[in-house]
């Protein structure tokens, strides 16, 4: 058959009725969704992209060269349209233009076999070259999907290095944050940005713990200490175990084998040495550290402490891993004393306890809407060695300071802390995140104490337990926005000649504070703006809310139409019609009956992870995730009020239907995601932050994370495309010029150019990890390691126990 006859061939009638049928498919998907949009106050380019496909698919399947045309007219119409909407931005240019585009050289392609159905010439290489341009656009744009995009490329100069001071350099590490303020920075520089690519693993370790998990039960959060020769770790199940620092050969193990129904982990733990030397304030008015002696011969000279997921303080010899008998009964202290009914998993304690001097201080973490009564959040001090309580800080009580009288508990359903602590030996001061009253979507029932102290920075004395300062960073909080993370000293340079020691915190509001230690006044610009009220009646409803605008605010938008995104703009128009069909007007959206967008949500912004600091350049670092969550309350029958239902902590905590017991409502939660399971704001959704203290603007922002262990509804994509995921588990900042991250949705530890931004190194982990780095030199190798302990990452089913140390090679 000659080529000129090509046109009646099955085989092309069929492909052109093909294409055709799919463009008017997708025309039809984009009219009625993009109807619906427009009906929303939405844009109208689907609509009228929509209508144009359909005619264009139609035109195709009947062979007309007009499809083919208005198809491309619909292809410039839509480049026009995101280059107005969106800029040069790349992830939302992609979700705009990279399906169309691919379409376009489709059509391009198949133009010259609608041109020979009219009887033209089929004009091949004019066809040809606009496939080629625009196939070439489509693949540079799909291979862009594998580079990084910061979202705040660095523009400075890279300053040298600054040399370890030998009078100077890090011994051990011996508090969670490394320091008691918190700083995962340690002074040493045996591995640099400059030889980090020699970074070995070293050795590697299995603790028989695996953190079995769908994010509502066991996860390994754990960031080790370090001692000597001797490594020290704990387990989701509070197991402990001191390991040789340069073998990782097991030296004991002290088998806990704590349980709750929920939430079981263990951030890390504290350490005490009863023959170092008690460091005395030297700040006027401070209050001496009360002294705590050993007697000489007998066990647990040194100690290690842990609070645990079933609420127990226990101390164990930091020799021999043995229980210490002089502390509590037999080791153990029971923090749910005082507090009445407190059923598993009401309370619970997650983070490591502060060691204050020669006091133990302990919060707790009471759950989440479950209900009005449930056991307060009292903040308490135990001595070290006998495990006698010193003090108690009662937020909703202020007269009991120690143990309640016989027939009283502490407040009840009061603002707890959840979070790691601090604590200022020159002020014998700690430092406190506060979170918010039971229950957190509800305040009608809340006590004026609750209003005062809820989310806010709290300072008490660590001998006495008496309050110094509170700073409140939201009022009324209404979005489970309380303070997540152990606050960063800093000597913050509040101008050219003078800096004023303050402590740094991130907040899951997306908000930097840095409040001056000794008084908790903000040094930088903090304003109260007007925010609008919900609907929910007798909520005492705050018309304006705290901003910190004096520093950088990380990842909280505000959002609009065309911030949503998706994979495909399929998915794109349905985020639209979702975002618009909810109430949203800001980061403080109210949540009411009606459904209402909260961006950053309850997950944060910032979560635990916390801060780190290098104070050789001035910097610090910070690692959020960015998932907003829709709320929408709902009113109860009588009957329903006084039942739990079946959300109970457990769906709490991995979203869903929550009960919030013994109010006139239940809510309904869930994350916002793309029909794909795909955060429906654009990318990233996980980012690593440098501030600069001096100038309080960011130096670099990167995404961190890729899609290579996890994907659209939950099919792991097997793909290094460097999106930013969500981040979950702390940094560490060393003096050779690096910041590490484990805590991505991905199997990776990385290592970033602490003064760019750029990725210089990452190993692959058998699983993924939620553990804060943590780095270390060995007193009798002199080697440096960098040490994380991988159990899996949140959103991955892969689990294991390991933990791995490396070192140069």
């Amino acid at each position: 058959m000659s080529g000129t006859k090509m046109h009646g061939q099955p085989l092309v009638r069929g492909w052109l009725l093909l294409l055709g049928a799919v463009i008017l498919a997708a025309g039809l998907f984009f009219a009625i969704g993009g109807g619906k949009l427009v009906s929303l106050g939405g844009s109208p380019y689907f609509l009228i992209a929509g209508i144009a496909l359909v005619l264009a698919g139609g035109l195709i399947a009947l062979r007309k060269t007009s499809g083919g045309l208005l198809f491309g007219a619909t292809f410039l119409l839509t480049i026009f349209w995101a280059l107005w909407e969106v800029g040069f931005s790349f992830w939302p240019l992609i979700s705009r233009l990279l399906a169309i585009g691919v379409g376009a050289t489709v059509v391009a392609l198949s133009y010259p076999l609608l041109r020979r159905r009219d009887g033209s010439a089929p004009a091949w290489r004019p066809a040809l070259l606009v496939a080629a341009l625009v196939g070439l656009g489509s693949a540079a744009g799909a291979a862009g999907m594998f580079m990084v995009h910061p979202t705040v490329p660095f523009a400075g100069q890279v300053a040298s290095l600054v040399p370890v001071d030998p009078a100077g350099e890090q011994k051990d590490w011996t508090a969670y944050g490394n320091t008691p303020g918190g700083s995962r920075f340690v002074a040493l520089d045996q591995i640099t940005r400059d030889n980090v690519d020699r970074l070995k693993v070293a050795w590697t370790y299995r603790t028989g713990d695996v953190a079995q998990s769908d994010g509502n039960g066991a996860e390994d959060q754990n960031t080790p200490l370090q001692v000597g020769d001797t490594l020290f770790i704990c387990t989701p199940h509070n197991n402990v175990i001191a390991l040789d620092a340069d073998t990782g050969r097991e030296k004991w193990k002290a088998l806990i084998n704590a349980k709750a129904s929920v939430w079981m982990r263990c951030r890390g733990l504290a350490y005490f040495d009863a023959h170092a030397p008690i460091q005395q304030p030297g700040l006027p008015g401070a209050t001496p550290v009360t002294v705590a002696t050993v007697p000489t011969g007998a066990a647990c000279q040194r100690r290690i402490l842990m609070n645990t997921i079933n609420a127990e303080l226990i101390a164990l010899d930091a020799d021999t891993g043995k229980y210490c008998a002089d502390f509590g009964t037999n080791g153990r202290v029971d923090l749910k004393a005082g507090l009445g009914d407190a059923p598993d998993p009401q309370y619970q304690l997650t983070s490591a306890p502060t060691l204050a001097g020669t006091t133990v201080v302990v919060g707790g973490r009471v759950a989440d809407n479950v209900q009005v009564d449930m056991p307060g959040g009292v903040m308490r001090g135990f001595d070290v060695i006998t495990g006698k309580l010193r003090w108690a800080f009662d937020p909703g009580n202020p007269t009991i300071t120690g143990t309640p009288p016989a027939g009283k508990t502490y407040a009840r359903s009061t603002p707890n802390v959840w979070a790691a602590m601090s604590y200022d030996p020159a002020s014998n001061t700690v430092f406190m995140p506060v979170g918010s009253a039971s229950v957190d979507l509800y305040g009608v029932t809340r006590s004026a104490l609750d209003h005062t102290y809820g989310a806010s920075m709290l300072a008490l004395d660590a001998t006495t337990g008496r309050e110094k300062w509170h700073f409140q960073t939201v009022h009324n909080d209404l979005w489970d926005f309380d303070l997540p993370m152990q606050p960063s000293f800093v000597d913050f340079p509040v101008d050219t000649a003078r800096k004023v020691p303050a402590l740094v915190f991130g907040t899951k509001a997306g908000q930097v504070y840095v409040l001056d230690r000794a008084t908790g006044k903000p040094l930088t610009n903090v304003k109260e703006v007007p925010v609008k009220p919900a609907n929910i009646p007798g909520e005492p409803y705050s018309l304006t809310q705290p901003r910190s605008l004096g520093m950088p605010q990380i990842g909280v938008g505000p959002l609009a139409e065309a911030d949503m995104w998706g994979a495909t703009p399929f998915d794109q128009l349905l985020c639209r019609i979702a975002f618009k069909g909810m109430r949203y007007e800001g980061l403080y959206t109210a949540p009411g009956t009606d459904k209402s967008l909260s961006f950053p949500g309850s997950l944060g912004g910032m979560n635990w992870g916390g801060i780190s600091t290098d104070p050789t350049s001035g910097t610090i670092f910070i690692n959020d995730m960015r998932l907003g969550l829709w709320v929408q309350m709902f009113p109860q029958t009588t009957a329903q009020k006084g039942q739990s239902g079946s959300a109970g902590e457990a769906v709490n905590t991995g979203m869903g239907s929550v009960p919030l017991k013994g109010t006139p409502y239940s809510v309904v939660k869930d994350r916002f995601l793309s029909a794909l399971g795909i955060p429906c704001q654009a990318p990233p959704y996980g980012t690593l932050t440098a501030i600069d203290l001096k100038s309080r603007a960011i130096k670099w922002q990167v995404p961190v994370g890729t899609v290579r262990d996890t994907g659209p509804m939950g099919i792991r994509m097997g793909l290094p495309i460097p999106i930013g995921m969500p981040t979950l588990g702390g940094t560490l900042a060393t003096q050779g010029g690096l910041v590490f991250i484990a805590g991505t949705q991905d199997f990776y530890l990385r290592a970033f150019n602490a003064a760019t931004g750029a990725e210089v190194w990452k190993a692959r982990l058998p699983v993924g990890s939620q553990g804060g780095p943590m780095s270390y030199k060995s007193p009798k190798s002199g080697k440096q390691y960098v040490v994380v302990t991988a159990g899996g990452a949140r959103q991955s089913p892969d689990r294991g126990d390991y933990v791995i140390a490396y070192t140069l090679r």
